[in-house]
């Protein structure tokens, strides 16, 4: 007792300070180390949903994440290149014949006729002569496939491919994975569209016109990248679809500005016959630019047939186009069979 009521009084002070000052420094310790000490959030046994980071995971293109592929052009994509024509000083055309000629200085204004027996003549800038000129080209192309004549083969700007396909695609909600059939393909104006948007061998035709055959598998598929979707398109005017085989049924049928061109027997024989294709539920046929096979008939009369058939008569649609001062009209049909 005495060693401590006899002790300095600095030193009986500094001793419980000392020991204030480690607790302390050990709590501040402890308080940080606590955190890293809990469990975490990953390792948690509780069953309450956490966000995973692999749902951002980008992975390979598939059918399914293929869906997301736009059928549309946009609002956004249209004013997008409004203002990129505006900042190349390209938003206002030439008006005239001679303007345009102007715009071709330094560019060889050849005519596809002209193109044409060029290409006849000296078979382009450089190329393989003699027995040579048959072991370089894979495929060789006709050069009235090559300038491109069958562009001019339609009533309409071959950019009206274009707008029928987005239309469809989107009166449809078409997918890659769904299948589709068109009566009369021609040079695939369309058709192309299509087959690049669709899944490989998604896409069927059948047309009769030998030199649109031609340029369709022996220009069009090869030149655009499109031989790997194995589109399959066969020659036939008889409205035969088994060509494409057994229990194939379509999600999509259209014929652009067929059915005008063949006797209204055949075409109900080939309705008949599609409608037993056409997926119930889903499965559209659409058909421009009239139905006079139908009105021919009579309304009742119609009807009568196209429910016999298994069809109905959904309505008329129409679309404008994006590049020309131009409107379709469709005549949309489903299957009434559940």
């Amino acid at each position: 007792m005495v060693l401590f009521a006899t002790a300095s009084p600095t030193k009986s002070v500094a001793i419980p300070s000392l020991l204030l000052l480690s607790a302390a420094s050990g709590a501040l310790l402890l308080f940080f180390l606590l955190p890293s000490l809990s469990p975490s959030p990953s390792s948690c046994s509780c069953s309450c949903p956490t966000t995973s980071m692999t749902t951002t995971v980008t992975t390979p293109a598939t059918s399914s994440s293929l869906k997301s592929i736009p059928t549309l052009t946009t609002e956004d994509d249209v004013h997008w290149l409004k203002n990129l024509l505006v900042r190349n000083s390209l938003d206002v055309a030439p008006l005239s014949q001679a303007e345009w000629h102007t715009l071709r200085k330094g560019i060889n204004p050849r005519t596809r006729a002209q193109q044409l027996q060029d290409l006849l003549n000296y078979h382009g800038i450089a190329h393989y002569k003699g027995l040579e000129a048959e072991n370089h080209t894979a495929l060789p192309c006709p050069g009235e496939l090559l300038v491109e004549e069958h562009h001019s083969n339609y009533g309409e700007p071959w950019a009206g491919g274009r707008d029928i396909f987005e239309f469809l695609a989107s009166a449809t909600n078409l997918s890659p994975s769904d299948m589709v059939l068109e009566i009369g393909c021609g040079t695939l104006r369309v058709g192309l569209h299509f087959i690049q948007y669709l899944d490989p061998n998604h896409f069927h035709c059948l047309e009769r016109d030998k030199l649109s055959l031609m340029a369709a598998l022996r220009y069009e598929l090869p030149s655009r990248g499109l031989l790997y979707k194995r589109p399959l398109i066969i020659k036939g005017e008889d409205m035969d679809f088994t060509k494409f085989g057994e229990g194939v049924l379509y999600d999509l049928i259209y014929a652009s500005a067929v059915f005008l061109h063949i006797p209204d027997d055949l075409v109900w024989v080939g309705l008949e016959r599609l409608a037993a294709r056409l997926k119930p539920g889903k499965g559209r046929i659409f058909v421009t630019h009239n139905i006079k096979f139908c009105r021919r008939l009579g309304e009742e009369e119609c009807t009568r047939r196209l429910k016999k058939f298994g069809l109905e008569y959904v309505g008329l649609q129409t679309h404008d186009s994006l590049l020309f001062n131009h409107y379709e009209t469709w005549y949309e049909f489903r299957s009434s069979r559940v």
